[in-house]
């Protein structure tokens, strides 16, 4: 087709134009922090000798650590340089500690102050010898590695599950000395200088006063900056708002919306094959949520799940990884099975075969997602020995699955792709690039493109690099493109519904990619301030994720003026309007992504807040608030609406729904008010008056407060499993059982679920 007969650009393509500017811009820092990561990461020695030049270990044994550690699943249970689970410690910390009282007492004791500074500089002198690549540990520091390794090997050796280990999880001693090890350089890397610097090569993470380890200038100073960028952020926002009136959903004011009975509205053969899809959702929505109060559970009481060693057969870690890991596949399936229904509403036509392509993408999602659990489970038990990280578990906090396993679901995403463009190639021939059917697809191929980014993180490569780049699929395929996808998903709604003009849906998702990419593509090193980034890092990291906030804001706005529009159009319908509790679940999308990823985002992400906070109980609350509240809520949200015209009316209930909504909203609300966010605030607390290790030990996490909070939580899991998931699938059984007759799309229609009359009576 030739440019000329394509229908142009609806409005001005300066918006493209700022668009680009700002993503290139974005990348191109990133660009340069990827560089600076490779050249100033912490140093991983030939070898580390004791004074007399004995080896205590290698570098290989510090790689092979790092597996140890991954492929048992200690990713998911503890944490290291702050990132992982929060049952068992941090083992940077947990060695440092440590390692640090040992020291003490060889030069004297805690009552000696010369034995106290002799320790912190023991710990802050950098005794790396660049050119030779070996590290000279003290006496003292030598001694606490015998020591440490020892403990570690009663501590992961214990034929018990009091830990929430299976019993005698590591009991080879190779093994254990080369986790040891790999807690040893992630210690020293915590504690000694950068070379020339007077901070270490974690930002002198985490804080202990033992070793000489406070606040940088850093921290405090780009913590600062953040707050005055967040105001003065919201300020303009705000401002722009009561400027231009062309921020925010606009419906058609001068038009009488009349929509359509769901049971009027046909379907093509692929749209039928999406019940499936949600079928598969809700079950696997079902299973996490479980999973999920199980794995709360571990915290109220260690090894007894009401009277049950739950650990022997199913322990903390295997049960967290699960629970992430369902929880990327089950938001996903609704995504992917929204883009496919979607698909035929956009173009009006759908290619032949199409629907047995998605019946062909839903077996592999399913031999994905099961095949990968079970690898994962037989990994962490270690039942696989060889080829662990293909098959088992690769052991990164969510990118847990197998590479074979992540290799497949890369793919699959990529022919989820080829199914959309094969719907929507006849729509995108007569469209400018710019348009909205451009931009769906664009938003739907940056999916599998920033997933893919997740396969350069490698068990054995450099773990400050491995989490670089494994934050690029939490943080940019997560907070980003998914947001993105959504965004123009959601806005595509609003354009069918024919309650919002196609124009202003464009002018919000443009202004929409420009807030999120200005703030959240450098954002991304908000997660990585103590990982071994260098400064530069944090500086930026800080400053841009305080703008993530803003979009956020803008969405939250949003959200109400789309109710007062929902308000206004129903009332003027002369049908009811069919979609009010998949609108309701939109709506409290940006409830939950204002408290969620803004204000309990923005709490954790501050540096001086992080540094005290990073892997405590407030990761988990903005972490439950934002993955569930946002992505969560949408994908049941889309579910219901693309639900509602697979189930006959007769057989539809909005009573499900209704239970389902208030059931999820408020048992989420509960988990976080009730339990994760007060214990997240005592945690903090802790940290910062006693110290961080001790706030991150089991012995504080189960004392009697804590582990009241924890019971506290238990009405709100199951007010959310039996009243919030249930329903789901019971409506997603209906789609399946009750699925209207088999009846095709044949011809294009402007608006499909409505139809538009004039305020003076005339149609449209």
């Amino acid at each position: 087709m030739n440019e000329s007969s394509k229908r142009r650009m609806l409005i001005s393509k300066g918006w493209i134009q700022a668009v680009v500017i700002v993503v290139l811009c974005g990348f191109l820092i990133l660009g340069i922090l990827a560089y600076r990561t490779y050249t100033d990461e912490p140093p991983i020695p030939s070898q580390v000798v004791d004074p007399g030049g004995q080896v205590l270990f290698t570098g290989a044994d510090v790689i092979a650590g790092q597996e140890v550690f991954l492929r048992n699943g200690l990713m998911e249970y503890g944490s290291i340089f702050g990132h992982g689970a929060y049952l068992g410690p941090d083992f940077t910390a947990d060695y440092l500690h440590r390692a640090a009282l040992i020291v003490i007492d060889h030069y004297g004791g805690s009552s000696s102050e010369a034995a106290l500074q002799q320790t912190i500089s023991d710990f802050k002198t950098n005794r790396y010898d660049s050119v030779k690549r070996a590290l000279t540990y003290t006496a003292a520091q030598a001694e606490a590695f015998q020591k440490l390794d020892n403990y570690y090997a009663g501590f992961f050796g214990t034929p018990t599950s009091k830990y929430g280990l299976r019993p005698s999880s590591i009991t080879d001693p190779q093994q254990i000395r080369q986790l040891t090890a790999f807690f040893s350089w992630s210690a020293w890397a915590a504690s000694t200088l950068r070379p020339n610097l007077a901070y270490s090569y974690t930002n002198n993470w985490p804080p202990e006063p033992l070793v000489g380890n406070h606040p940088t200038a850093d921290a405090i100073v780009w913590s600062v900056l953040s707050l005055i960028a967040l105001l003065g952020g919201i300020g303009l926002l705000l401002a722009a708002f009561g400027r231009w009136n062309f921020l925010g959903w606009h419906g058609r004011e001068d038009q009488r919306v009349s929509f359509r009975p769901p049971d009027d509205v046909v379907l093509t053969p692929a749209q039928r094959s999406c019940a499936w899809f949600f079928l598969v959702m809700a079950l696997l929505f079902t299973l996490q949520a479980i999973l999920g109060g199980a794995t709360q559970h571990y915290r109220a009481e260690i090894a007894n799940l009401f009277g049950f060693d739950l650990a022997r057969i199913l322990p903390f870690n295997i049960a967290r990884t699960w629970h992430l890991q369902l929880a990327i596949f089950w938001v996903s399936t609704s995504f992917l099975a929204a883009g496919i229904f979607l698909a035929p509403m956009i173009t009006g036509r759908e290619p032949r075969r199409q629907n047995w392509l998605s019946y062909g993408l839903l077996a592999a999602l399913v031999i994905v997602v099961f095949g990968s659990l079970a690898g994962e489970y037989a990994g962490i038990n270690g039942w696989i020995q060889r080829g662990w990280s293909w098959f088992g578990a690769q052991g990164f906090e969510y990118l847990d699955l197998g590479r074979f396993w992540q290799i497949l679901l890369t793919v699959g995403l990529v022919f989820w792709v080829i199914i959309l463009f094969r719907g929507l190639r006849g729509r995108l021939a007569s469209e400018h690039v710019g348009n909205m059917p451009w931009l769906f697809f664009f938003s739907a191929l940056s999916i599998p493109a920033f997933y893919a980014v997740g396969l350069l993180a490698r068990t054995d490569s450099h773990f400050t690099t491995t989490d670089f780049w494994r934050f690029w699929v939490v943080h940019l395929w997560v907070e980003d493109f998914l947001e993105l996808f959504t965004t123009i998903m959601v806005a595509y709604i609003f354009v069918l519904l024919g309650v919002v003009y196609e124009r202003v849906a464009l002018k919000v998702i443009y202004l929409d990619i420009l807030l999120y990419s200005a703030g959240g593509v450098v954002g991304t090193m908000h997660h990585v301030y103590f990982s071994g980034e260098p400064s530069i890092h944090m500086a930026l990291g800080a400053f841009f994720s305080a703008a993530e906030v803003i979009p956020l804001t803008f969405l939250t706005l949003e959200a109400w003026s789309f109710l007062q529009l929902g308000a206004q159009q129903g009332s003027k319908s002369s049908a009811p309007f069919p979609h009010f509790w998949a609108v309701m679940f939109l709506a409290s999308v940006g409830f939950w992504n204002f408290l969620g990823a803004g204000v309990f985002g923005f709490l954790v992400n501050l540096p001086i807040v992080s540094y005290y906070e990073i892997g405590t109980a407030l990761t988990a609350n903005h972490a439950h608030a934002a993955m569930m509240g946002v992505y969560g809520m949408l994908a049941v949200g889309l579910a219901l609406f693309c639900l509602r015209y697979m189930v006959p009316e007769a057989r539809w209930s909005d009573r499900a729904a209704k239970i389902s909504f208030w059931s999820l909203n408020i048992g989420l609300a509960w988990m976080v008010f009730a339990t994760l966010f007060p214990l997240g605030i005592l945690q903090l607390y802790h940290s910062v008056s006693v110290g961080y290790f001790d706030a991150r030990s089991l012995e504080f996490l189960s004392n009697r407060t804590n582990a009241l909070l924890e019971w506290l939580r238990l009405p709100g899991d199951l007010l959310f499993i039996v009243g919030g998931t249930l329903p789901v699938v019971y409506l997603a059984w209906l789609g399946v059982r009750r699925m209207k007759p088999r009846i095709t799309l044949e011809e294009p229609h402007d608006v499909l679920f409505s139809e538009l009359v004039d305020t003076k009576g005339s149609g449209a």
